[in-house]
């Protein structure tokens, strides 16, 4: 392809497709799950509203029965409303004409990939930051602390606290959840929890339980999924020595009711709301020439907003809070 023009900014698909195939690679190892989430909503505005149904509405049981020509019955519950409001999140990455010099040396054809895929790791870092402080978050949902935390190999009894989990969410929202929520270090954790390795030699005979996956997992715990946050940040200042931390907290642990239909009115915690005239995909790879600089540049961006489920009314005071029926927090996973 023929390099970009100064001021002159780019489309660049093909390096989006290439660098979202790495990224979704599980070899690739980068653990983003928050728009598995949250997942994204395409939208032709970059703000307004959106139909929210109270729970309510769907579980309360109705009168059925229809006399000879007499009519049927029907709700009265009118469509409430919810906002969202995008924002343009994004990143560039300058490619010197040296560093290209030196990349086409020893990976030919690989510069323009490097510089668009170290762009869209910011980007997808902070998307991934974002969803995760809205979940696991005290403030957004009721915490429910286990007795003993997982890490506590002998006495912890996950099994037990997520079969519980299960039982209160199906009372709190009329459904089971789609899963569970759980950061690596949890998940390293579980792996050699006394409960869960004595229910794994009864499920799974002869099994490796050094080797636990998460489909074991979420076989064990009855969930349909267990999703493992495996993605990680650099809490350290500029210059100082790399402090690495789980982005999802591993204070906590969620069940959570996930759609990724297009029906925003099916109950779910959340959807991340897609500017579609700014920036089609989630996110776009752009590239322009900085001749100052001697350098190509490569921006990665897009026009979001990861937002609750939840209607509001003129104030923007919650009205009914799908999001809040819609997660099981569970706090004092961590020692």
């Amino acid at each position: 392809m023929s390099r970009a023009k100064k001021d002159s900014a780019v489309y660049r698909p093909d390096l989006g497709q290439a660098v979202m195939e790495f990224m979704e690679d599980p070899a690739a190892g980068m653990g983003f799950i928050g728009t598995e989430i949250m997942p994204i909503f395409r939208t032709a505005v970059n703000s307004g509203s959106y139909p929210v149904i109270p729970i309510e509405a769907l579980l309360k049981l109705a009168n059925v029965d229809r006399a000879p020509r007499g009519g049927y019955g029907r709700d009265d519950y009118e469509y409430e409303r919810g906002q969202f409001a995008t924002l343009e999140k994004g990143f560039e990455e300058l490619l010197d004409d040296s560093e290209r010099a030196m990349f086409d040396q020893e990976s030919p054809g690989m510069a323009d990939f490097v510089a668009a895929r170290r762009a869209w790791m910011k980007i997808m870092r902070g998307q991934e930051r974002r969803i995760a402080a809205k979940i696991f978050n005290a403030t957004n949902f009721s915490a429910n602390s286990v007795s003993v935390c997982w890490d506590v190999a002998a006495s912890a009894a996950p099994i037990d606290d997520v079969k519980t989990g299960v039982a209160a969410f199906r009372k709190q929202c009329g459904m089971l959840p789609s899963g569970l929520i759980i950061s690596y270090t949890t998940f390293l954790a579980l792996q050699v929890a006394d409960q869960i390795v004595d229910q794994l030699k009864y499920t799974f005979p002869g099994i490796d339980v050094t080797n636990l996956n998460a489909q074991q997992l979420a076989r064990v715990f009855g969930v349909p999924r267990v999703w493992v946050a495996g993605a990680v940040y650099d809490s350290a200042g500029k210059g100082q020595a790399a402090s690495i931390s789980d982005i999802w907290d591993d204070e906590y642990a969620a069940l959570v009711r996930v759609s990724n239909g297009q029906d925003l009115m099916e109950p779910c915690v959340g959807r991340t709301f897609l500017w579609t005239a700014d920036s089609p995909q989630s996110p776009i790879v752009e590239e322009y020439r900085d001749e100052e600089h001697r350098s190509d540049v490569y921006r990665v961006r897009h026009h979001v907003a990861e937002e609750f489920i939840a209607s509001k009314d003129d104030t923007g005071t919650v009205v009914s809070n799908v999001a809040a029926a819609c997660v099981y927090l569970m706090a004092n996973i961590d020692t």
